[in-house]
């Protein structure tokens, strides 16, 4: 009794603390389902009719807390005027005009709706999941923020790269002793909207299912727009429309992402920059933003457009820009180090000349000559989670011990796909040697398939028609040309069957200096996705057979 008074005298009685929870209740009741008040409702009943020394106790008062943070009442009004939002967008990301396109879609529905007075389908909106896919450095994570920006939403990030307890998701039962709701509801409490732009960064990265439960399981419900209007989340018990909310997941590569995830997303692939639209990110944005950490103004530095393109061409080689800006930031540093000691003084021009001066000695080196110099060698193309890239197979034969058999030695970390072409393609160069030029007698070795570089694991079918092309140039004698990649699976009869990642693998060709491509002939109309700058720079072989692989391989 003496504790009941000194609680009542401080003001901290149950009594009060049950008065402000009712008085929570009935200011939110209106932007309540009526499922949910009723529940809260009867959570704060059973909370007044405890005793402070019950352990439940505190779990109700958390678990009332945490759904009284939710922003139940506020939900941010979407800007609608078109035109303002592509301009928000414009100014802040440089091309990627497909998930900017996207965007301005979505608004145009949404003020579309709104002027003709349609009403939501049973009260909720019709949710949006888009998945930007692209190398890293592309500005997946930056598009996700200024999407918000143009929209007039609260943006919240939830990082999922290595998330491996499907509790992460949806939260922990509220009996267990330091439970909490899953990454999803406390996005929203800090967002501090019910309809903020949620982006699920690194979406790829999360770990399959083990013993705390498949945290991508419990991601189709989020994502999922016919369900996620009622999702439950295991902590609060209620069901929470997320149909408002605007989810962007983002991602390396798609391969990884299950199926039945990838099935509730719309995918918008971002391939990756030019050398030309490099220049102008690093003229705009990158170098006057290193210029400003490192204390100096546009007007003191000034970098020419043919010193950029030396530091693309010598000191990087990735699809996005973020080696790029690591560069322009050292060379940011070094002239603010040359200011501050007054060894030099403002302004300062840095010319193509400069840049190995204030850089060092190229960190890339373009050697594709000196490396298919020699029969046996082709260059392929590929795809990685850094983008695109240019690969070498490299082959070689001997002769057999005696009574040997011909068999095929592989190095390289290759995966079982990429084995597999190896097998098939030097299946079809043996069954169709008298077409191809070989000598039968040149048949009788042991061939060794290497694809460099030894420590990097390699998997796919796309370089089927690169090591035929390797073993057909090993055998005659012929060289592959210089300047010529190629990509596509082969089969046994030698057909050349369409692959994925035309953009990224051209534009890596073109990045490498290549200047004629070899591809599938049903990934022709890829070719459109290719920027035309980089289409007219190049000339491309479209290969229905072998045949029209080996007309343009060898001069």
């Amino acid at each position: 009794q003496q504790l009941a008074a000194i609680q009542k005298e401080l003001g901290d009685s149950d009594d009060n603390v049950v008065t402000d929870y009712r008085t929570q209740l009935d200011e939110l009741r209106q932007h309540l389902p009526e499922k949910t008040s009723t529940f809260v409702a009867k959570e704060i009943e059973r909370l007044e009719r405890m005793s402070q020394q019950s352990p439940e106790h505190s779990w109700v008062r958390t678990w009332l807390d945490r759904v009284f943070e939710l922003p139940w009442a506020t939900r941010t009004l979407d800007q609608l005027q078109l035109d303002d939002a592509r301009a928000q967008l414009d100014a802040d990301h440089h091309g990627l005009d497909d998930g900017k396109d996207r965007i301005v879609e979505f608004l145009a529905v949404r003020k579309l709706r709104a002027d003709r007075g349609v009403a939501d389908t049973d009260g909720r909106a019709a949710g949006t999941v888009m998945t930007l896919v692209g190398p890293p450095g592309v500005g997946k994570t930056s598009l996700g923020e200024s999407i918000a920006k143009a929209m007039g939403r609260n943006f919240v990030r939830v990082a999922l790269g290595g998330v491996r307890d499907e509790a992460e998701i949806r939260g922990h039962r509220r009996t267990y002793v330091g439970s909490q709701p899953g990454r999803i509801v406390r996005a929203i409490i800090e967002a501090g909207s019910m309809n903020p732009v949620v982006l699920l960064d690194e979406v790829d990265k999360v770990s399959p299912g083990g013993w705390g439960g498949d945290p991508t399981a419990a991601l189709l419900e989020v994502l999922d727009p016919a369900q996620n209007h009622t999702f439950r989340d295991h902590y609060l018990e209620i069901e929470l429309d997320l149909s408002q909310v605007v989810f962007i997941a983002t991602a390396n590569v798609a391969d990884t992402i299950p199926a039945p995830l990838l099935d509730r997303m719309d995918l918008i692939r971002l391939d990756g920059y030019t050398e030309d639209e490099k220049v102008f990110i690093a003229q705009r944005y990158l170098l006057p933003r290193q210029l400003t950490r490192a204390g100096l103004t546009t007007d003191e530095v000034v970098v020419a457009d043919d010193a950029v393109r030396t530091t693309i061409g010598g000191d990087t080689r990735e699809a996005g820009g973020g080696s790029l800006e690591r560069e322009l930031g050292k060379l940011s540093r070094k002239i603010a180090a040359k200011v501050a000691t007054a060894q030099q003084l403002p302004p300062i021009d840095v010319g193509v000349d400069d840049v190995r001066e204030w850089l060092g000695r190229p960190k890339v080196d373009d050697s594709i000559p000196e490396r298919t110099n020699v029969p046996g060698i082709a260059t392929g193309l590929a795809v990685t989670g850094a983008g695109g890239d240019v690969l070498f197979v490299e082959t070689t034969a001997f002769p057999l011990a005696q009574d040997g058999e011909p068999t095929l030695t592989l190095t390289g970390q290759l995966g079982d796909v990429m084995k597999e072409s190896a097998h098939i393609a030097l299946s079809y160069v043996r069954s169709h040697a008298a077409e191809l030029g070989v000598d039968p007698a040149a048949m009788a070795k042991r061939v060794h398939v290497h694809v460099p570089a030894g420590a990097v694991p390699k998997d796919g079918p796309s370089a089927g028609v690169t090591m035929t092309t390797a073993l057909v140039s090993l055998l005659t004698g012929r060289l592959v040309k210089p300047n010529l990649g190629m990509t596509g699976e082969i089969t046994l009869q030698g057909k050349v069957l369409p692959i994925g990642g035309v953009k990224q693998k051209v534009l890596a060709a073109h990045r490498a200096g290549l200047t004629e491509v070899v591809l599938p002939k049903r990934n022709g109309p890829d070719l459109d996705d290719v920027p035309e700058r980089v289409r007219d720079q190049m000339t491309f072989h479209l290969a229905d057979t072998y045949a029209d692989v080996l007309a343009a391989a060898f001069s």
